[in-house]
């Protein structure tokens, strides 16, 4: 016995380093398509500390940034690689396959940091690019196979919150072009800003058509607790960030006369925008409540809770920027408290992530040290 133990502890070293490799492969197998979420929320919240002049957590989030999307890149490129079946299911699947549009609106929300930490448009241009060409491919991807496949969900087991994904990238698209607009030449000015304005057009209306479908569902199907998942809250951040995307249009009417013809249209659903937001956070605390307080749903680390950080970053970011754009003054009060909420969400949800990681990690030890 004391011979084993001896043994054992002599090549514990070896051991912990040969077992990573298989907690490697458990993780990317079982990474979500949801997980890019980190990126937008990280971005947003570093961006929204950057317009209220919050110390140095807007360059710490942005470097957070620089470290996490390439190293999500290299863990979904892997998933591809070594489980292309289970990657290509989850892109198919009416639940998990909008989490893919977290890819999109990460890219853009990196390049807008680019932009308003840095003044960097070169990386933002590429990232820019990038996210259009993943904007286009994903969407007909995506939809197309959930409109010839055989074998389709119920509406309410297919469609969630998730879906409005991808009316959070489409609008991330509007934002950056914007952004970019401002500071090219004419007449890349002139065509970036009709892109921004058609993108915004086109999100605003996904989004009708599908919170359609989601209210219907909260009110007409049983609703469980475990069916109140975190991207629900993504109903109010697709709003937040149409908000952003307008108010980006309205700034730059100066450079375009199509959108000084469009001024009164655009500050009305700008605000629109805004208050369909409002009405949702009201609500999701509400929901939230008796999801953990009253039906007692379990609180407990999960990817998808970047999707619940983003909606608070991005309508704090989204109510200055109004606010500036209109000159609403009197809307400063909400942005000013309203970024230490979604501060202090990132807090605890990164705080989640870091202890679910370690916690995997020390699981995976212990079952391959007692292994034979």
């Amino acid at each position: 016995m004391n011979l084993h133990l001896l043994h054992t502890l002599g090549t514990l070293p070896f051991r912990t380093v040969s077992y990573l490799p298989a907690v490697l492969r458990a993780e990317v197998r079982d990474l979500s398509p949801s997980y890019f979420a980190l990126v937008m929320a990280s971005g947003i919240v570093s961006i929204s500390a950057n317009l209220l002049g919050i110390g140095i957590i807007d360059v710490v989030l942005f470097w957070l940034n620089i470290l996490a999307y390439p190293t999500l890149w290299l863990l979904t490129i892997l998933r591809f690689a070594w489980y292309t079946r289970e990657f290509i299911g989850d892109m198919t699947d009416h639940q998990r396959g909008p989490g893919f549009f977290t890819e999109v609106a990460g890219t853009c929300v990196l390049g807008s940091q680019f932009i308003i930490i840095f003044g960097n448009y070169l990386m933002a241009t590429l990232l820019w690019v990038l996210g259009i060409f993943l904007w286009v491919s994903l969407t007909y991807i995506i939809f197309t196979s959930f409109v010839i496949k055989e074998n389709k969900p119920s509406l309410a087991e297919g469609i969630t919150g998730g879906w409005l994904l991808a009316v959070v990238a489409t609008q991330s698209i509007a934002v950056l072009s914007a952004l970019l607009a401002a500071h090219w030449q004419q007449p890349y000015r002139l065509e970036a800003n009709f892109l921004a304005l058609s993108m915004w057009l086109w999100g605003g209306m996904l989004y009708i058509w599908m919170i359609s479908l989601i209210f219907y569902r909260y009110t007409f199907f049983k609703f469980f607790p475990g069916d109140l998942a975190p991207p629900y809250w993504i109903n109010m951040g697709a709003m937040a960030i149409s908000t952003l995307a307008g108010a980006a249009l309205i700034v730059n009417t100066p450079d375009a006369p199509f959108l000084r013809s469009l001024l009164p249209f655009l500050k009305g659903f700008t605000v629109f925008y805004w208050a369909t937001g409002t009405w949702w956070i009201p609500m999701l605390g509400i929901l939230a409540i008796w999801r953990h307080l009253y039906k007692r749903f379990p609180l407990a680390y999960d990817p998808l809770y970047w999707g619940a950080v983003f909606p608070l970053g991005m309508y704090t970011a989204a109510t200055f920027q109004m606010a500036r754009a209109m000159e609403l003054e009197f809307l400063d009060v909400v942005p000013r408290y309203f970024v230490y909420v979604a501060l202090t969400v990132w807090l605890i949800t990164f705080a989640g992530m870091v202890r679910s990681l370690v916690k995997g990690l020390i699981q995976a030890q212990r079952r391959h040290l007692l292994s034979p």
